[in-house]
């Protein structure tokens, strides 16, 4: 029983450091994306220059300092409501409308020396040729956008005039704690606004420290179980 004790204790660190992975996931101050074609805002699966949005939909983009992830994201503060926002928007041939909700956010979201163009969410009705996707949908009603090199959506209506997916540190004062910025900012493997393109590299993946504690874990396990092996064949 006791040579069991050495791998029972790694893989009891190994078990904890993979069920603190999600604690180590960074937040980041951006633009998420999210479909309210159903009536409630879910997190897009894909960003806005992928998505094509039908008839009668509703897109909504909320900048905040958030996760990196679908149930930790701030959602758009206005609700998905397509007749609410295109319902005085006679329909036109050969155009679709999609109701486009844009929130820039919380003043403490905001970053250093800036401040939300205005409090309350911004709501528009796009009308759009039948083909064209929700990233043509917003250049419709909120000029200017600006991307990154990677298509990351930076900035919506000229909002925030620098900086793009930052990675923040965690813990109190996050909000105004901006760290190193990665290339990407948070992608999640989408384009353009993802992780509003969500994106989305990923930043809700395991962190480097974690993958080296999984190794360091991993070894000490074989380790155990080489000498455990080694001490029945004396």
């Amino acid at each position: 029983m006791r040579r069991l004790t050495p791998l029972v204790l790694a893989f009891g660190i190994l078990l904890t450091l993979v069920a603190a992975g999600p604690a180590l996931a960074s937040s980041y101050r951006y633009w998420s994306f999210w479909d309210g074609s159903a009536g409630q805002w879910a997190y897009a699966s894909l960003g806005p220059s992928m998505a094509r949005p039908a008839d009668g939909s509703a897109w909504g983009f909320r900048f905040a300092v958030s996760k990196d992830a679908g149930d930790e994201a701030a959602r758009p503060r206005a609700a998905a409501d397509f007749g609410a926002v295109c319902g005085a928007t006679p329909a036109a041939e050969g155009k679709k409308r999609v109701a486009v909700v844009v929130d820039f956010g919380l003043p403490a979201d905001a970053p250093s020396g800036e401040e939300p163009p205005q409090d309350a969410p911004r709501t528009a009705c796009a009308q759009i040729a039948p083909d064209a996707t929700a990233a043509e949908a917003l250049a419709a009603v909120a000029k200017p956008l600006r991307y990154n090199s990677a298509a990351l959506l930076c900035a919506v209506s000229g909002y925030p005039k620098q900086g793009c997916g930052e990675p923040l540190a965690e813990g109190p004062g996050t909000a105004s704690s901006p760290a190193t910025a990665t290339a990407s900012g948070p992608a999640d493997g989408r384009d353009s606004a993802s992780p509003a393109g969500s994106g989305s590299g990923s930043g809700s993946g395991p962190s480097a420290g974690l993958l080296v504690g999984i190794a360091a874990v991993a070894a000490l396990a074989a380790a155990a179980l080489w000498q455990s092996r080694r001490r029945r064949t004396r």
